[in-house]
């Protein structure tokens, strides 16, 4: 599982690895890592000449305060903030005093209503903290509405590289971005899938494994399987009842 391992014991994916007999591993392939201030000022943007900033990742939070906070720039307490989600929106409390007055999110978690909500108020002038490797449908939306925007790239996506032993015997890969197929065959580059089953999360991931060569044994999400774990569940599924089948 190229993601850290999750927090809580009650993760979907230890019930899956108990019902189904397997061990799963959590061994992120990538990592966030920040711009320095130097590398910032480079993209010759002012964060104060900016009314609001869009977050679509309590990792931007993080991101965008530090930066702040090295640069030496005082956030003034005019600023609004819209946010992807409520967790984002509660997570600023880290930072920054909650108002409703200057924090607002998008209910159900999605691009769409988030766009919406920042077309109210056309008139701000809005600061995107991004990472170099993001997608750009909530900005597509934006330039639909003539939304005056700028992202700037505050953190950066890398390989999270193999020590040298470090073991890598496994019978199923599940990636969740095209950065992780990316940093497989960096750091395997005489990688052959063979008998290795390949998952993944994501149109874009999916297309990132087969531009690579690679054989895509699962995906998600599908009508059936929504999420990653729904996906793995199917596909143990299937597995255990083609066993049956075949005698085994």
């Amino acid at each position: 599982m190229s993601q850290p391992k999750p927090a809580s014991d009650k993760s979907p994916y230890f019930d899956i690895a108990e019902k189904y007999g397997v061990e799963i591993d959590f061994r992120p392939f990538i990592k966030i890592e920040p711009l320095s201030a130097k590398e910032f000022r480079q993209q010759r943007i002012s964060i104060l000449d900016y009314s609001a900033v869009i977050f679509t990742a309590r990792t931007a939070v993080d991101h965008f305060f530090h930066l702040c906070e090295e640069l030496r720039v005082v956030i003034p307490e005019s600023m609004k903030y819209f946010c992807m989600t409520e967790s984002i929106a509660v997570y600023l409390q880290k930072y920054t005093v909650y108002r409703k007055r200057k924090i607002f999110f998008s209910q159900a978690g999605k691009v769409e209503e988030l766009a919406t909500i920042i077309g109210k108020r056309a008139k701000e002038n809005y600061l995107a903290p991004v990472t170099d490797i993001h997608k750009d449908d909530l900005f597509t939306l934006l330039d639909t509405k003539k939304i005056n925007y700028m992202k700037a790239v505050m953190f950066r996506t890398v390989s999270n590289d193999f020590a040298d032993g470090e073991m890598f015997d496994y019978d199923m890969l599940l990636f969740f971005s095209p950065s992780g197929i990316t940093s497989l065959l960096k750091n395997f580059p005489n990688f052959r899938q063979e008998d290795i089953r390949i998952g993944c999360f994501g149109p874009t991931t999916a297309k990132a494994i087969k531009d690579a060569g690679l054989r895509l044994d699962m995906e998600a999400p599908t009508p059936e399987a929504p999420s990653m774990t729904a996906a793995l569940e199917l596909y143990f599924r299937r597995e255990q009842s083609n066993g049956k089948k075949n005698g085994k």
